[in-house]
């Protein structure tokens, strides 16, 4: 595999910059805070990605580090790498809410579906974890040799045991014997005799509550109370309902004049008397011969007052003939015509009276009914329709009297039946008194009885959790046996290979200072001279980060092995303990022993000046 290109839209305090690497060397030279780390993560990101962190970790994680400083928007670049002959474009967006990742065959000219089984083929099986072992090397950055010393052993320790510096066996083993140590504290010994004596003791008082004596009626008799007290309930609402309907039927027929079924028929009755009797007098006022009658017997009274009063000035000559010897009166016939006038003029104010009579009979029958018809009717006008209506009306208020007879019947058999539930709740509630002093005893022995059950509910918790920690205990020490067998056959194997690889990268990177190096059964490091072992303790620091870069090279060589193309190394300042003679063999000794690309971050320019005295052929890249 090798990096070919790389364009960053945003990473970090990069935006839109491209860098291109060569095969063989690539020194990336950059002062502190230029941004060799920033690229140098950007390749690890575009290789395996970059997640965010949940929580406050977020804070301070890679995706948080490395956002952009400008235009936040683009966090985001591509990569082009070659593997097995084929160009492959690595493109990937960081942006939480625009995250995606394409894979483009530009051989081929096509994009292809990023999936585990092709990227393991282009990256030749690595992943994040073996990249960050094995081809990215830094140095030991422990602040003293001891530190370094210790930091090395417990990278051999690892890779020895388990080949891989992910895994440290010695920490594993002493971690699981921690945790069995706090698992088997947490056990508690008695609680199996204990629940036992617990289940005897419910057994014995399970057997005492079921005597016949303490058969609990106490529910049924509450239960039967609360019934009774709803029906209670449920009656006085029906009563307060009817209770409330009466009492506006009654306004209603207060309203209008009524107090029973006798009074609306009283007022039906006068209704009709006096609809008869406005008939009646409708009638006599309508007929005509009463209005002659008494029109001719006046005119017969003044007829005959006129005859009388004639007969009485043409009688005087009549009576002047006397002295001549007769005698003839007039005035007998003049009384009897003014008798007789009278007797006229009476019948006729007799016929006036009779028909004054009738309209004032007809006035007050009209005045009257109408004033009743507009009381229910809302309309004074007097026809047979009108009284049909009406009487329409008085049968409605005469079957809402009936019905308020009927409702004052039901309420009273409403108080009948709520005096009666009443007395029946009394006698639930006495009986529910008597059935708890009865049961004051039983509620003891349950309330006992509660106890030991929740004791041994909570003691069955306790023996589940018992066994639990056993078959815990029991999985850690089947998996301390596994890691020791899987570590003494991972030591077998790999051991001897890192003690012959690393062998041979020490001469070459020490210059035959050291022809090899071994590591014993007991994790401890010897350098080799043709006159004696040297301990790692007795090297010096930059000797010591030789033996590190020489153990990075034996894994990442073991990592490929079967492998046509290697890795590229990138390695991220880790000469700085180096020397200027340890540096200018280490690189002499890479150039010719390593065939794949090697890509150097430094923040020194005397690497890029050693490569260019010994015309080494070297890609130099600024920042």
């Amino acid at each position: 595999m090798k990096l070919l290109e790389l364009h960053i839209d945003g990473f970090g305090k990069f935006h839109d910059q491209t860098f291109v690497f060569h095969d063989g060397i690539n020194v990336i030279y950059g002062k502190n805070e230029a941004g060799k780390s920033t690229l140098h993560t950007f390749i690890r990101s575009m290789l395996f990605g970059i997640e965010r962190g949940r929580g406050r970790a977020a804070k301070n994680d890679l995706y948080s580090r490395f956002e952009p400083w400008e235009n936040s928007g683009t966090y985001e670049g591509w990569l082009r790498l070659e593997s097995g002959g084929t160009v492959y474009r690595l493109e990937r967006k960081f942006r939480k809410d625009n995250k995606s990742f394409h894979l483009i065959n530009e051989t081929l000219g096509k994009e292809e579906e990023p999936t585990k089984a092709l990227m393991d083929q282009i990256l030749g099986g690595l992943n994040e974890t073996t990249y960050n072992n094995t081809i990215s090397i830094g140095q030991l950055k422990s602040a003293t040799e001891e530190g370094m010393v210790n930091e090395l052993k417990n990278y051999i320790a690892n890779l020895n045991t388990t080949g891989n510096i992910s895994l440290n066996i010695t920490k594993a083993t002493s971690f699981l014997r921690n945790q069995k140590r706090s698992l088997e504290a947490n056990l508690v010994p008695d609680a199996s005799r204990e629940f036992t004596a617990l289940l005897t003791e419910i057994r014995n008082v399970e057997a005492e509550i079921a005597s016949p004596e303490y058969e609990n009626q106490l529910a049924a008799l509450q239960k039967a109370r609360e019934q009774v007290k709803g029906v209670i309930e449920t009656t006085r609402t029906e009563k307060d309902e009817l209770d409330d309907k009466l009492q506006k039927s009654r306004q209603l027929l207060k309203d209008h004049g009524f107090s029973d079924r006798r009074s609306v028929e009283n007022r039906r009755e006068e209704a009709d008397n006096l609809y008869l009797s406005f008939k009646r007098a409708s009638e006599e006022c309508e007929k005509k011969s009463r209005k002659i009658r008494m029109i001719l017997f006046f005119l017969l009274f003044l007829g005959g007052l006129g005859a009388a009063a004639f007969c009485a000035f043409t009688s005087f000559p009549v009576i002047g003939s006397l002295e001549n010897g007769y005698s003839f009166s007039v005035f007998p016939i003049c009384a009897l015509l003014a008798a007789v006038s009278v007797v006229f003029l009476g019948l006729a104010v007799l016929c006036w009276k009779k028909d004054r009579g009738f309209r004032r009979q007809l006035k007050e029958a009209k005045e009257r009914l109408s004033r009743i018809l507009e009381t229910y009717l809302s309309d004074g006008t007097i026809s047979d329709g009108s009284m049909n209506t009406f009487r329409s009306r008085l049968d409605e208020f005469a079957s809402l009297c009936d019905m308020v007879s009927r409702s004052e019947a039901a309420v009273k058999k409403y108080l009948e039946d709520i005096d009666s539930l009443q007395a029946k709740q009394s006698n639930c509630s006495e009986l529910i008194e008597k059935q708890q002093r009865t049961q004051w005893e039983l509620e003891k022995k349950l309330e006992h009885l509660s106890n030991c059950r929740t004791r041994a509910k909570a003691l069955k918790r306790t023996l589940a959790e018992n066994d639990r920690i056993r078959e815990e205990c029991a999985a850690v020490d089947l998996a301390r046996e596994i890691m020791t067998d899987l570590s003494s056959s991972i030591r077998d194997s790999f051991g001897l290979y890192l003690n012959k690889a690393a062998s041979s990268y020490i001469a070459g990177i020490t210059g035959g200072a050291y022809d090899s190096m071994s590591i014993d059964e007991n994790l401890g490091v010897f350098l080799n001279t043709r006159t004696r072992l040297v301990p790692l303790e007795s090297v010096s620091s930059g000797t010591i980060d030789q033996v590190y870069l020489a153990l990075r090279l034996a894994a990442a060589k073991f990592l490929q092995n079967g492998q046509e193309e290697e890795y590229p190394l990138i390695f991220d300042d880790s000469f700085t303990q180096y020397d200027d003679e340890r540096l200018h063999t280490a690189l002499d000794w890479l150039a010719k022993a390593y065939g794949g690309q090697l890509i150097l971050f430094t923040c020194h320019r005397r690497e890029a000046q050693m490569l260019r005295a010994r015309q080494i052929p070297f890609h130099l890249l600024e920042i």
